[in-house]
């Protein structure tokens, strides 16, 4: 394979396109091309395109296609973004209610960091910050970008119940659960945007390769719902 890209078999259904030895949590423009290319143009015979930090698995269908053909697609794509201009990704300001009820681990953060609750805030909200992927439950963002004088240790022992909407640090990484679920990142925030709607097109306000950025607001800004959503289209 050119372009200095591994491509090994996965399983009978599926080919893995590896980008990076290094499955280190960081954005690659290079992943995040790929993939979207492939997840909007669904071309033939590809099933499904789920990509990772550094990999892109590849599903179809092992009685109609061969791994070669599959392969060939491969190929193809790599050469159609490395000839195409890059445009300027989407930029998404989610507004965020930090601390108190809805950010239960701020201060917690702050103590490991060394830094007093509204220095956390400030150093979160004015991070930009690059979708790696989606993963964990539908429309969970892994943000790449997090300033590491805030980054911290997930929790010993998860929640039973992470409240949609919360913004939270796990490790050097920062997400927003998009559903009430279990979970085990350091809550700092929550936001009143929904990430997941299955009954909005495309269910997922997110996608690879957006930045977002966080905005503090009050609890009376954070009460009156998703309307202090800003977008930017590239």
């Amino acid at each position: 394979m050119s372009h200095g890209i591994r491509v090994q078999r996965a399983s009978d259904q599926s080919l893995l396109v590896m980008f990076d030895q290094s499955p280190s949590p960081r954005f690659r423009p290079q992943v995040a091309r790929f993939a979207r290319t492939l997840i909007e143009k669904r071309p033939q015979p590809l099933l499904d395109a789920i990509p990772a930090y550094a990999t892109v698995l590849l599903i179809f269908d092992p009685r109609t296609t061969r791994f070669r053909e599959v392969e060939e697609l491969v190929e193809r794509t790599l050469e159609e973004i490395d000839g195409a201009p890059e445009l300027a990704p989407r930029e998404i300001i989610i507004p965020v209610s930090y601390g108190d009820r809805y950010g239960p681990d701020l201060e917690d953060v702050g103590r490991i960091n060394g830094l007093a609750p509204e220095e956390v805030i400030r150093i979160h909200s004015r991070g930009s910050y690059r979708v790696c992927f989606l993963g964990f439950s539908p429309g969970f963002p892994y943000l790449d970008g997090l300033d590491p004088a805030i980054a911290t240790p997930r929790l010993s022992t998860p929640r039973t119940h992470v409240p949609a909407g919360s913004v939270a640090i796990g490790g050097t990484q920062t997400g927003i659960y998009p559903l009430d679920s279990p979970g085990g990142w350091r809550i700092i925030g929550r936001t009143a945007v929904r990430l997941f709607d299955s009954s909005r097109g495309p269910a997922t306000l997110l996608d690879i390769g957006d930045v977002v950025r966080f905005r503090a607001v009050n609890q009376v800004e954070h009460a009156r719902g998703s309307n202090g959503l800003e977008q930017s289209a590239g």
